[in-house]
């Protein structure tokens, strides 16, 4: 079965890493969902993809400068659309609640932090403490595409599989050594970099092989005729069936 990661949820439905958008994952057949981490001021996790609030948000400035109150303030959803006005930024601890009551898998991406050394510490390990809350049921990946990032996490969770993250101009030809070192079962490639040597290659070595971000139907059947084990996208509702598991 290849599998198909909401990718940030149903991000074409609702506002991208909202509870809103991992909701409607499960009724539109999917149960992989893939999510960004990040931390604010005082520790808490926070469910983002940036590490300012300016593009999904009707604020401005940084998350590194916000507490767990400030998020009451804060409107991620009324950019996306008026059935959405109001929608918070989700805390990790919120998203877990979530992927448990539905039964989904769940793709983490730890950011790679930009506010430093300490507050990476902090974000790391407050992805493990909120991850001691996911059912045993639910399946789990965690990626990122900071590889001394992705190390630590795995060196304080070892149970937990890992993924490195690539974008077309950082995979080069020692891919390899770096997923060794993170110990990882996965490798995440930029949808651009793609080829069906470099799928059989990766194969070949023992690692799942998923892709970033497909939201053409047709170049999804051809990565998973060449082997990919599943792609991120954003319009998840428009996959056939044989690619959605729930339905």
């Amino acid at each position: 079965m290849k599998t198909l990661f909401a990718h940030r949820g149903m991000s074409s439905l609702a506002p991208e890493n909202t509870l809103a958008a991992f909701s409607l994952v499960k009724e539109h057949g999917l149960n992989w969902i893939e999510c960004d981490v990040d931390v604010l001021a005082d520790g808490t996790i926070v469910v983002c993809h940036d590490d300012s609030l300016d593009r999904c948000t009707d604020r401005t400035g940084s998350l590194y400068d916000l507490t767990r109150e400030d998020l009451d303030d804060i409107d991620a959803g009324s950019w996306f659309g008026d059935a959405f006005i109001g929608e918070p930024i989700p805390t990790f601890d919120q998203l877990i609640a979530l992927v448990n009551e539905h039964k989904l898998n769940i793709n983490v991406e730890i950011k790679s932090c930009t506010a430093g050394q300490a507050m990476t510490e902090k974000l790391i390990n407050g992805v493990i403490k909120g991850l001691e809350n996911l059912h045993q049921d639910c399946d789990l990946l965690v990626s990122s595409f900071n590889p001394l990032a992705l190390s630590e996490f795995k060196r304080k969770s070892p149970e937990s599989a890992v993924a490195c993250l690539f974008e077309k101009e950082t995979l080069q030809s020692d891919w390899l050594s770096i997923l060794q070192a993170c110990g990882a079962e996965a490798i995440h490639l930029e949808d651009g970099s793609v080829t069906k040597e470099r799928v059989i290659e990766m194969k070949d070595k023992g690692y799942m092989v998923n892709v970033y971000t497909v939201n053409s139907l047709s170049r999804a059947n051809q990565l998973f005729n060449w082997g990919v084990d599943g792609v991120f996208t954003d319009i998840g509702q428009s996959f056939p069936s044989r690619y959605r598991p729930l339905l």
